[in-house]
């Protein structure tokens, strides 16, 4: 298992700051400044690791706090940035916490979740490595269930039974040959042989048809064949921290746990179900008994601890105007206060092992439309002590977010179509188009960012979607006019734009 966790992937990938900003390129148009920003921020932790030990613990994390409008790139930036380094990410919504003392999650939920996803993706790592090495062991037992009595085990266990039963015979009486001839002696030698030549025979038979089955499985001619699953559920033991410090949820977890194993819902299950079937569930067994949960757990804690990122969402909505101070807003300025120890590096509790916060990467972000970044209470706000602000979506912007990503809506909405067998083009008049009214509905009513495309690109092949079977075999170009005869009417009409775009 050793050799397993060193040969599993570096966490932080070689790469320049440039070349991070040209991957984010791929599928996040525009805002340089905040790709700028987490570029640096990376290379920074990449950095970091190579320090001496002494100074490497001195040097924390630069926290970002991004701004701008709802829809322009803000959670993508972060989301692709995890990708892109392989690190544990979880994105959390500021608005889901409350402070100790209310009924809720409390924000150390947050670290523990971030922990549950770096022991999953470090787990998931170890299983695709160790998948070769557990084929052989999932056939054998698949073939098992298909021939019972076959295996090796089985045909030890059935000669060792014959050995029992002759010695019992001998201890209680049975007939025990004591040959005083040569000629007895080879009667009784004769037997012997015979009764060896048709026990070999037998097993030979028996891997003979085995060895069949397993070719069989292995050119899929078993596939659809129903065989008999024992499934035998893992239980898992309540976490003690939902005792002191919990939210209600882990809590509720806690007590279905304790209430499945005291009713024996923990009980072997019997399932019948095919090969097919069969296979992943056994392959999931096998990796789970070939995987040493220690370990997973120490590799997981230490890339969370060096590598993780939290990217906290819609911040500005806990932050407080200085001239409110009563009612909701002392609920909002006392998650602050619980999160800021979080941010600034702590111990929390998870049930793999206490986590160190002081390296984990901090990403906040909110509009800020109606409270500013200086609505925060000062301990947070230098917490954060990059700022980057981003720039609303223009014209030029929705026509590049058309059509230049690797996931542009263009080729997502081209390639749903594709899978009925009916060819969409789009004109570059109809992206110009589209372009136009995506600003122009933004500025009329709420900016709403690059989502207003989708609700455009919906209502303009709303028709070809719904009637895509009559279109099958058929290229269909979207161009100007067409897009202008699916929306016109509801743009002139700004009181119905409002609600339909």
């Amino acid at each position: 298992m050793a050799e397993e966790t060193k040969s599993l992937p570096e966490v932080h990938a070689d790469l320049t700051p440039k070349e991070i900003v040209e991957k984010l390129d791929q599928y996040i148009i525009g805002q340089t400044k905040a790709k700028r920003a987490v570029a640096v921020a990376l290379r920074n932790r990449y950095r970091r690791l190579k320090l001496p030990e002494e100074i490497r613990d001195e040097v924390a994390p630069k926290n970002i706090l991004m701004i701008g409008p709802t829809g322009v790139g803000k959670t993508e930036i972060a989301r692709r940035l995890a990708k892109l380094c392989g690190a544990p990410f979880l994105k959390v919504e500021a608005t889901k916490y409350t402070e100790v003392g209310y009924v809720g999650r409390d924000v150390e939920s947050m670290i523990r979740d971030l922990m549950a996803v770096g022991y999953n993706d470090v787990k998931a790592e170890m299983e695709e490595r160790l998948r070769e090495r557990s084929a052989p062991v999932v056939e054998d037992r698949l073939l098992d269930l298909l021939l019972p009595g076959t295996s090796e085990k089985d045909r030890k266990a059935r000669a060792n039974e014959k050995k029992d039963g002759a010695v019992l015979g001998n201890i209680f009486g049975g007939p025990v040959i004591k040959p005083s001839s040569p000629a007895e002696t080879k009667t009784v030698d004769t037997t012997n042989v015979a009764e060896g030549s048709s026990a070999a025979a037998d097993a030979n038979g028996e891997d003979s048809t085995r060895e069949k089955f397993r070719q069989m499985l292995r050119d899929g001619k078993l596939e659809d064949r129903e065989i008999e699953l024992t499934i035998r559920p893992q239980f898992q033991m309540p976490n003690m921290e939902i005792i002191a410090g919990g939210n209600m949820e882990d809590f509720e977890s806690g007590m279905q746990n304790i209430a499945g194993m005291l009713s024996g819902g923990n009980k072997p299950k019997h399932r019948t179900v095919t090969i097919r079937e069969g296979r992943k569930i056994i392959t999931e067994e096998v990796l789970d008994s070939m995987i040493d949960s220690d370990k997973v757990a120490d590799e997981a804690k230490k890339r969370v601890q060096q590598s993780g990122i939290i990217f906290i969402d819609e911040i500005d909505k806990i932050a407080t105007k200085k001239s409110e101070s009563h009612g909701q807003d002392v609920s909002r300025e006392g998650v602050q206060r619980d999160i800021l120890p979080i941010v600034e590096g702590s111990n929390v509790n998870t049930k793999y092992g206490v986590i160190d916060t002081s390296h984990i990467l901090f990403i906040a972000a909110g509009a800020f439309s109606v409270s500013a970044p200086s609505d925060l209470i000062p301990e947070l706000q230098g917490r954060f002590p990059l700022r980057v602000e981003l720039d609303a979506l223009k014209r030029d912007d929705f026509r590049r977010i058309l059509t230049e990503p690797r996931n542009a809506l263009t080729k997502q909405y081209a390639a749903l179509l594709a899978t009925e067998d009916v060819t969409i083009n789009f004109t570059d008049d109809a992206i110009d188009r589209m372009s136009f009214l995506a600003e122009d509905v933004n500025s009329r009513s709420e900016n709403i960012g690059a989502r207003r495309l989708h609700t455009i690109m919906e209502k303009v092949l709303d028709d070809i979607s719904f009637g895509a079977d009559e279109h099958r075999g058929e290229t269909v170009n979207i161009d100007e006019k067409y897009v202008d005869e699916k929306l016109n009417g509801l743009v002139a009409d700004q009181d119905l734009s409002r609600y339909i775009l």
